[in-house]
Order: C-alpha cells, then sequence, then structure tokens
C-alpha cells in the first residue's frame, strides 16, 4: 500500500483523473460498438396496424421469444431482418392482423344457439364488409380500407325491390388511376347478389371523392375507359416501333410519338340477302272437279213443284264439264347478317419518328456528325408503317425524319440509365450506410479531440525542476565560501594587516569564479533540457505571479 500510495503521489490526482476518463471512454466507445454489432438489425414487420392488431401480434411476439420494437404510435412493429419472413408466415397462421376488420370468424366466434334473425344478420353484414376490407387491403397501392354495405330486405307484398349500395373508404399510397378504381367498384359489386359497379361509392383518406356511386356518371365512366384505351394502344405501338428501331439505329437515337383517333361509335347492322337462282320447291298442292248443271234425275226440287212447271224441264240435261288445279310453293334461299361493331376500333393514326444520324471520328478525338442517306430513311419508313398497321383508306399518315439529337444517348452521364447496377442502393441500405458514417464520425472526434490530448497528457514524464549547483551562502558576520570556510566580517576585515591583500577580496574573487562556473554550468543545462528549462521557468513566472 505504502509503494502504490506512493505511486499514485508520484503520478498525481489529475494524471490519475485523466487516465481514468481515458479508460471509461474506450471501454464506453468498445462496449457500444460489440453492442451495435451484435444487436440484430431491425426492419419493419408491419405498418399501418389498428391498436387491436399491434396488441395481439405483440402477445404472439412474447410467445414466439422474438424481440420487437414499436415505432409511431404504436402502428408500426420492427423485428430482427432474418426473422420476418417466418415471422409473417405463423401469424397468418394465427389470422392476423385482421387489419381492425372481423371477417367469417365471427360465426366460429359465437353461438347461433339462441341468437335472433337480426343478429345473425348483423354479423352476416359485418364478416362481408370485414372479407371485402381484407381483399381490397391487399391490393398493392392500398394501405387499409374500410367497407360499408347496405343490403335492403325485401318486404313481403311488395313488389318494389331497393338496390343495394356500398361505400368504401380507402387509405392510399399516391394516387389511384380510373382503372384501380373500377376494379375496386367491380370486385365489390361481384361479391355481393344485386349490387351493380355503379351504386359503389369510393372516397380516400384526404376525402376525395374517386367513385360518386350515383349510377349518373357512365358518361364519364366511358370517356375514361376510352382515354385510357387510346393512351394504351398509342403506348403500345410507340414501344414496339422503339424497340424495333433501336436494334437497327442503336438504343436512345429514335424519339417516335403515336396519335390514334378512336372510333367510340358502338354501331349493330343487320342484313338479308335472297338469292332468285336458288329457289327450292316447298309444296305442291293439285285439285280436280267435275261440274253437271240442269240434271234433276228425279229430285224434288221447288222448281219441280211450282204450279205450271213443266215436266220436261224436271227431266232434261243442261251443262257438264271437268276442271283442275295446281298450286306448287317455291323456297328461295335468304342469308341474314348481322354484324356488331365495338367502340374504341382505330379511326385514325399518325405517328411521327425522328432518328439521329450517325457519328464518326475524325482522329483528333471529334466527333464528326453525318446524316443518313435518303435510301435508308426511306427502308425504315418501310419498317415503322408495317409496324404500325398503317392504312391508306383509313388516311393514316407516317413520317420519318433524319435530325441531329441535342443530347446523344452514348455521352450521358454514367450511372444515369434506368437499368440496375452495382451503385443501386434500396432505402435500407443507405439508411445502413447513414448510420455507419454517423457512428465513423463520433470515433473519430471522440479518438481526436478527447482521447489523444488526454494520452498525450499522460503519456508526458513529469520532470522534476533542476537543481542549481549551490554556490555560496552569505552570512551576516561572514561569508560561506565554496570550500566551506567563512569569510571574514568587517569587524575583522580591520584587524588584518594593511600590506596583505585583504582575506575577503580573495574570497569575493574566489566566489565570483565559483559563480561564473555556475552560470556555465547552468547554460549547459539548459541546452541540454530546454524542456525542463521551460518548465522552470514557467515555475517561477507563475510563483512571482
Amino acid at each position: 500500500m505504502e509503494s502504490l500510495t506512493n505511486l499514485m503521489n508520484r503520478i498525481g490526482m489529475a494524471r490519475l483523473a485523466a487516465m481514468a476518463t481515458v479508460a471509461v471512454l474506450m471501454l464506453g466507445f468498445f462496449g457500444f460498438l460489440i453492442m451495435r454489432a451484435q444487436t440484430p438489425q431491425m426492419a419493419p414487420l408491419y405498418s399501418g396496424l389498428s391498436l387491436e392488431d399491434s396488441s395481439a401480434i405483440i402477445t404472439e411476439l412474447q410467445t414466439l421469444n422474438i424481440p420487437y420494437d414499436l415505432r409511431g404510435e404504436g402502428d408500426t412493429i420492427l423485428i430482427p431482418r432474418d426473422q420476418i419472413t417466418t415471422t409473417r408466415m405463423n401469424l397468418a397462421g394465427q389470422g392476423l392482423p385482421q387489419r381492425g376488420q372481423v371477417g367469417y370468424e365471427i360465426f366460429d366466434q359465437q353461438s347461433t344457439l339462441g341468437a335472433t334473425s337480426f343478429v345473425q344478420n348483423i354479423n352476416n353484414v359485418r364478416a362481408l364488409e370485414g372479407e371485402l376490407a381484407r381483399t381490397i387491403a391487399s391490393l398493392n397501392r392500398i394501405k387499409g380500407a374500410r367497407v360499408h354495405l347496405v343490403l335492403p330486405e325485401r318486404e313481403l307484398f311488395r313488389r318494389e325491390r331497393k338496390e343495394p349500395s356500398a361505400s368504401i373508404v380507402l387509405s392510399v399510397r399516391g394516387a389511384l388511376s380510373g382503372g384501380e378504381i373500377r376494379a375496386v367498384q367491380h370486385l365489390v359489386a361481384s361479391a355481393i347478389e344485386g349490387l351493380t359497379p355503379a351504386r359503389v361509392s369510393i372516397v380516400d383518406d384526404q376525402g376525395n371523392l374517386l367513385a360518386s356511386g350515383s349510377g349518373e356518371d357512365q358518361a364519364g365512366l366511358m370517356s375514361a375507359q376510352s382515354d385510357e384505351r387510346r393512351l394504351g394502344i398509342e403506348n403500345r405501338m410507340r414501344t414496339r416501333i422503339e424497340d424495333m428501331l433501336a436494334n437497327v439505329v442503336g438504343a436512345g437515337r429514335a424519339r417516335v410519338e403515336v396519335a390514334a383517333e378512336l372510333d367510340l361509335n358502338r354501331s349493330t347492322t343487320t342484313q338479308e340477302l335472297f338469292d332468285p337462282e336458288s329457289q327450292v320447291v316447298r309444296s305442291t298442292q293439285t285439285r280436280e272437279s267435275e261440274n253437271l248443271s240442269g240434271v234433276n234425275n228425279g229430285q224434288v226440287t221447288v222448281a219441280n213443284e211450282l204450279p205450271g212447271a213443266s215436266q220436261a224441264a224436271g227431266q232434261g240435261l243442261t251443262d257438264q264439264g271437268t276442271s283442275a288445279e295446281e298450286i306448287i310453293n317455291y323456297e328461295i334461299s335468304k342469308t341474314t347478317q348481322t354484324a356488331v361493331v365495338e367502340a374504341g376500333s382505330i379511326k385514325r393514326l399518325s405517328v411521327a419518328v425522328v432518328i439521329d444520324g450517325t457519328y464518326a471520328d475524325d482522329g483528333a478525338g471529334n466527333q464528326i456528325y453525318t446524316p443518313r442517306s435518303a435510301d435508308e430513311i426511306s427502308q425504315l419508313l418501310t419498317l415503322v408503317r408495317s409496324a404500325a398497321g398503317y392504312s391508306a383508306e383509313r388516311g393514316d399518315t407516317v413520317d420519318v425524319i433524319n435530325m441531329q439529337f441535342a443530347e446523344r444517348a452514348d455521352l450521358l452521364t454514367p450511372g444515369t440509365d434506368q437499368n440496375g447496377g452495382m451503385l443501386d442502393f434500396t432505402r435500407d441500405d443507405l439508411m445502413n450506410g447513414a448510420e455507419m458514417a454517423v457512428t465513423l464520425l463520433i470515433a473519430l472526434a471522440l479518438v481526436f479531440f478527447v482521447m489523444r490530448p488526454l494520452l498525450k497528457k499522460v503519456l508526458t514524464p513529469e520532470t522534476e525542476p533542476l537543481a542549481l549547483p549551490t554556490a555560496a551562502e552569505l552570512g551576516q558576520n561572514g561569508t560561506l565560501l565554496a570550500d566551506g570556510s567563512v569569510a571574514p566580517g568587517p569587524e575583522e576585515e580591520t584587524a588584518l594587516p594593511r600590506d596583505k591583500t585583504p582575506a575577503w577580496v580573495a574570497n569575493a574573487k574566489s566566489m565570483g569564479e565559483t559563480q561564473l562556473q555556475t552560470l556555465k554550468t547552468v547554460g549547459t543545462l539548459v541546452e541540454e533540457n530546454p524542456k525542463q528549462a521551460a518548465l522552470i521557468v514557467r515555475d517561477w513566472l507563475g510563483s512571482a505571479a
């Protein structure tokens, strides 16, 4: 303990505190790095959860002994990245998350014994709403959904029946297109008996009306469908032509624009054709008859019984003949044609193509532009017409022009192309890189601005002040010489003989020589140890202050 105490006294309390601070900082820094390296990388398991789903999922994670972290207001749960897939499968087996909606499992949780028809109907509507909300929320562009159904019951002795309707509130990522909105409408309408897509109202989480659901927006729906069809035709044709030209003139050396005019009229044509040359006997009818006039043959008639009637009149012949009649029915062949022309056919097509020229090196590193020949442009025009389905009767126009591009495809900055490469990073990669960079900056700042000065102060040896050689100390009644003798005082000087050199003079001379030698020795020490000399001077100045 005495040696330890001496060592601590020799080092000093300031140095001990500095050494303890450095040790604590080093241990803390390396401990942080070790804990950071051992901590698993967290990633979102689910986001946008309801409080019920969050509570159920956390309970299941605690059962599985999986570490988790909550973000936001509890609607986002993070777990280790390498356990996300298995955890989602396990939670899916438990029916989680439910997205705050109750599906058909409501019938598994309740007993039908003693349940009224009203309760059963309500549970049926809740189950339908929950299942539809889950299905809609499974779409990529939709974060969450709430569905409300109105299913009127048919009353007895009433012919009129109210149509069902539905209203949907969507929480979306970005903006939904018209096709996606109609897809949601048809999805809900197909799942409910008697429900039509025009009776489905859709609103987003910002309060914007996406579909009215009043059944009066058929004109707008048809217009939106025609616009989407036109854009689809133009995009497909442009992509097809650009891909073909890229293989001929090079990638990025051709620009194509397509304008399509569609026929939005729907027509039905019925035509009947009769062929007189194609006759077929359908039926034949023959009739023969024989006529006898004026023959009585003893018959009693009114004329015979009248008074004054002659007997010959009742017995003579007046006329007799036969007749034949034949009816033939012919069937003429008939052709009935019904043609239905749907709306959306191409009425007219316009294609504009701009092609860049060729470039050649002149030997000095300069690129010389050369326009393409007329024969090459003619061949490209033929290819474009064939690819676009050119029709002169329809009034289509196809133009191919050779012009120099302002920006060449081969002069783009590396890494700006749309294809993925080694430098493509995801959001998680960028966050991890930023975290590592911040950690490195903190480590460097700690080393250079904290540890380095402390280590420098600790490692600097603390030297004792230089001891000046003992020169001569003058007493009050005498002078102490270098050899230990005492020089005589003033009283003693008077007793010395006058013919002799005074002793104090000799002593003073000897003391001066000694002091000169001392100064030379101090100068030599200062030259050999300038650092220690500076410390001594600084201590003297501090003491004087």
